[in-house]
């Protein structure tokens, strides 16, 4: 990759339904990648098929916005299955994706077919929205 990085677009998707620290890195890190980042969010339909009927905490709506006004993020869109991403991928053509490291496993990734270069990303402490929940409920 021997462009700028000022013309660099990143991309990453996740569900960010209770914005914590371990997002914001992540979303910085990202965006310090490149140029312009995109950040694709699982709709409510979505999360509550993946987490379970109690989630997601937030809708759909109000993440895109949390998201949204961010200082790194520049692009929110939702996405319904796994062929929307793949579809907004190959919209946005991104030249580095980012991933959580807890996904390195799940190989090949299908943002490997679409983009130059793949990041995973190290989880910061044990920060994670199931955690902040749990944490909430046992009090």
């Amino acid at each position: 990759m021997s462009r700028s990085k000022d013309s660099l677009k990143v991309m990453v998707n996740g569900t960010f339904d209770i914005l914590h620290r371990g997002h914001i890195e992540l979303l910085n890190f990202a965006k310090n990648q490149g140029h312009q980042l995109l950040v694709a969010i699982d709709t409510d339909r979505r999360v509550k098929e993946l987490k379970g009927e109690s989630r997601p905490i937030n809708n759909q709506e109000d993440r895109k916005m949390f998201l949204y006004n961010l200082k790194a993020v520049d692009i929110v869109m939702l996405f319904d299955s796994k062929e929307e991403l793949i579809n907004i991928m190959k919209e946005y053509q991104p030249d580095i994706y980012v991933k959580g490291s807890d996904w390195k496993s799940d190989r090949p990734s299908t943002a490997e077919q679409f983009c130059e270069k793949v990041i995973y990303y190290d989880r910061v402490g044990d920060y994670s929205t199931t955690n902040i929940i749990q944490r909430i409920v046992d009090r």
